[in-house]
């Protein structure tokens, strides 16, 4: 898997049946209804994790920062 980190969402369309999407890079593939719907069922599964693990790290820098006396880090 790539290490690359991409902040813009790939574009989505149903056409004649089927979910393309094109993603950057030039990444682009088509799905079923169904596999679309589980595959958007996991990315908001993969989101919400994420969405907390950045939020347990934000908040350990800022103990952090608070323990040494260092610099109040901004939420």
């Amino acid at each position: 898997m790539s290490n690359r980190l991409y902040e813009e969402p790939s574009k989505i369309t149903a056409v004649q049946g089927e979910v393309q999407l094109d993603g950057p890079d030039g990444v682009a593939f088509a799905l079923t209804p169904e596999a679309a719907a589980e595959t958007s069922d996991r990315l908001l599964y993969g989101a919400a994790q994420a969405t907390g693990q950045k939020l347990a790290i934000d908040k350990d820098a800022r103990e952090r920062a608070s323990r040494a006396g260092g610099a109040k880090i901004e939420e």
